[in-house]
């Protein structure tokens, strides 16, 4: 079984690094960064933290050099994903993506360019910390199922599923994974932002009043617009809000992470994408609205600092 990771940053690391560490699986990796890329082909693929694993991942900045793979995993951040995916396109000629990245609209962008699309989302998160070395900050599960419009084959799915889960990262294979995906968009858009703008992590944005009652409020607009799609959620986004504070208390999210690198955020994905299916269906959300414009405005004062500085 051959698997490319299409961005092998942070969380794409995760998945490719548990994947190598079984013996019929062979990993292939594809990234722009070419540090990265470098330090993975010289040492391995490094994680540190909740897992200690030395991978042989072989790593490639020009798809062209990769094999054809059965099965693909993207893990880029959603707004490199068209880019990404159109770079990799002939190493899926007859096989299987599946997306895991933040937001919603990337599977649609997967689809223009390979036969069958997967589904997906992921609570595990990380950071890289070094080229090739990533470490994984926290745990937690994988929702995989057919993407509606192109879908991969049921057989397809629970053979990622269950390679995933011997692998490491515990994947369950759905019928339906919509429910999950809204549900980690909720909880990504209800918090994610919000840090980016404090500064804060996610226990600390939990402990104060005001910050805690407008992710409730964020919540409560995402949970009307899945319902107005006739989406269920397969949990309470705002519990898991509350667990995530315990259980990742200094967790910087990776808008904060964004943030603090003056880098482009995935708003357009996440609180974009509650706005733009809320406009679709009637659904007021305003909250989601000042979040995006927040957001943007923050990122145009990273654009124009370098010019306001010369002058």
């Amino acid at each position: 079984m051959r698997v490319c990771i299409v961005g092998c940053g942070a969380v794409g690391s995760l998945f490719a690094a548990h994947l190598a560490t079984l013996d019929e699986v062979e990993v292939w990796a594809y990234d722009v960064v070419e540090e990265h890329v470098a330090a993975i082909n010289a040492g391995g693929l490094r994680l540190t933290g909740q897992a200690e694993i030395l991978a042989p991942v072989q790593a490639r900045t020009d798809a062209s050099q990769i094999p054809p793979c059965q099965f693909g995993i993207v893990a880029t951040k959603a707004m490199f994903t068209a880019q990404a995916i159109a770079a990799t396109t002939g190493v899926f000629v007859d096989g299987a993506v599946c997306s895991v990245q933040n937001g919603v609209g990337n599977e649609e962008l997967i689809a223009e360019h390979v036969p069958r699309v997967i589904r997906g989302t992921t609570f595990p998160a990380g950071r890289v910390v070094a080229p090739g070395v990533v470490q994984m900050d926290t745990g937690g599960d994988t929702w995989i199922g057919p993407f509606e419009e192109r879908p991969a084959s049921r057989a397809e799915i629970e053979r990622l599923a269950d390679a995933l889960t011997r692998g490491g990262m515990p994947t369950v294979a759905l019928a339906d994974a919509r429910g999950a995906q809204w549900t980690k968009l909720i909880f990504n858009a209800a918090s994610n932002p919000l840090g980016a703008l404090t500064g804060l992590t996610h226990g600390r944005l939990c402990e104060l009043p005001a910050t805690r009652e407008l992710i409730s409020g964020l919540v409560r607009e995402g949970v009307a617009v899945a319902g107005s799609l006739g989406i269920t959620l397969d949990s309470d986004p705002d519990a898991l809000i509350d667990h995530a504070a315990e259980v990742a208390y200094d967790h910087r999210a990776s808008m904060l992470q964004d943030a603090l690198a003056h880098r482009r955020t995935e708003i357009d994905a996440l609180n974009g994408g509650i706005v733009r299916f809320g406009a679709q269906t009637g659904v007021p959300t305003p909250l989601n609205e000042a979040i995006v414009a927040l957001i943007g405005g923050m990122e145009h004062a990273w654009s124009s600092q370098p010019q306001a500085q010369s002058e």
